[in-house]
C-alpha cells in the first residue's frame, strides 16, 4: 500500500494493469530547462498537472503553452492541467528553470479529446473546521465542470488548511461497486509536506470494528488503495498536501461509502456535503 519517496527516473510508479490498483496509472517526470519527455498509455486516458515548474504540452496535433506556473513546492501558486485522451501521443517540454510533473492516469477505452485546465477554471471547495481538527481545501483539477469531457479519471489536489489534523473522515471506502450506494474507484496518493520533514499517517480498516493498519508518510510518499476505509492525518505543526488520482470501475462519479461507527459524523463537519458533492 505504501510506495517510499524514491527516484523513479520518470518510469511510472504505478503502472498500467498494477495488481494493485488495476484501474490508476501514476507518474512523475522530472525534467530540467529545455527538457522534453514523450510518453503514450494505451487504454488509459491521463492529466499531466506540475507539482512546479512549468511545461507545453503537445498532443494530437494540439498544443498549450505554460501549464503550470507554481515555484519551488505544491503551496507556490495554482495547479494547472492538461487532459490527454487515452493512448494519444503526447510531449511535454519543460520552459522554466526546472519542473516535476505528476501524470494521472485511469483506465478507459473511450478516446476523447483534449483539453486545458488553467487556474482559473478549477473547482475549489472549503470544508471543515478548525474546531473539529477536519479544515481543507480540495482543489479539482478534473473535477464537477469536466464531467461530460472525460471518461474515468478524478485529479484533485488537497490541502490542510492550518497545521495537523484529519482528512478523509469520517471514515469512508469506495471498493465496492454496488450503486446507488457506492462504486468501485482506485485510489493513488502523492504526498507532501510543510516543512518538508513534516509527516503524518495513513490508516487503513478493510472491516468496521476491526483493528486495521497504520503507514507513516513522508515528504514523496505515495500511497495505493484498492479497498478499505482510509482517513489520514497530519501531525500538529504540519501543513499536509496530497495528489489524487480516482479511477472508476463502471462511472466517474464516485459514490463513497461511510464506516457505519462514525457515519454520523457527517452531519457535524461544516462543508463536508458539499465535498461529496464535488467528486463527480
Amino acid at each position: 500500500m505504501h510506495i517510499p519517496p524514491y527516484n523513479n527516473q520518470n518510469k511510472p510508479i504505478v503502472d498500467v494493469n498494477d495488481a494493485r490498483v488495476p484501474l490508476n496509472y501514476f507518474n512523475i517526470v522530472k525534467l530540467k530547462k529545455g527538457e522534453a519527455f514523450h510518453y503514450q498509455v494505451p487504454g488509459y486516458e491521463t492529466c499531466i498537472v506540475p507539482a512546479t515548474g512549468s511545461v507545453n504540452v503537445e498532443c494530437e496535433g494540439l498544443s498549450w503553452d505554460g501549464i503550470g506556473g507554481r515555484g519551488a513546492d505544491v503551496w507556490n501558486g495554482e495547479p494547472e492541467g492538461a487532459y490527454i485522451p487515452t493512448g494519444a501521443k503526447t510531449t511535454m517540454t519543460c520552459v522554466s528553470d526546472a519542473a516535476e510533473v505528476f501524470i494521472a492516469g485511469a483506465r478507459y477505452d473511450g478516446v476523447l479529446m483534449p483539453f486545458a485546465v488553467r487556474s482559473s477554471e478549477l473547482d475549489v471547495v472549503q470544508y471543515g473546521s478548525d474546531d473539529t481538527k477536519t479544515h481543507r481545501k480540495i482543489k479539482h483539477i478534473l473535477g464537477t465542470k469536466y464531467h461530460d469531457k472525460v471518461g474515468r479519471l478524478l485529479v484533485s489536489e488537497l490541502f490542510t488548511v492550518g497545521q495537523g489534523g484529519w482528512s478523509g473522515f469520517p471514515s469512508h471506502k469506495h471498493d465496492t461497486d454496488n450503486l446507488p450506494h457506492e462504486t468501485r474507484h482506485d485510489e493513488t496518493y502523492n504526498f507532501r509536506f510543510r516543512p518538508g520533514h513534516g509527516f503524518g499517517m495513513q490508516l487503513l480498516q478493510k472491516e468496521d470494528g476491526k483493528v486495521g493498519e497504520a503507514y507513516h508518510i513522508v515528504d514523496g510518499s505515495t500511497l495505493v488503495i484498492d479497498r478499505g476505509y482510509h482517513p489520514c492525518v497530519a501531525a500538529p505543526g504540519y501543513e499536509m498536501y496530497y495528489f489524487t488520482i480516482l479511477g472508476g470501475l463502471s462511472q466517474r462519479s464516485l459514490v463513497q461509502h461511510f464506516q457505519p461507527t462514525h457515519a454520523y459524523q457527517v452531519e457535524t463537519i461544516p462543508g463536508i456535503k458539499d465535498m461529496i458533492a464535488k467528486f463527480k
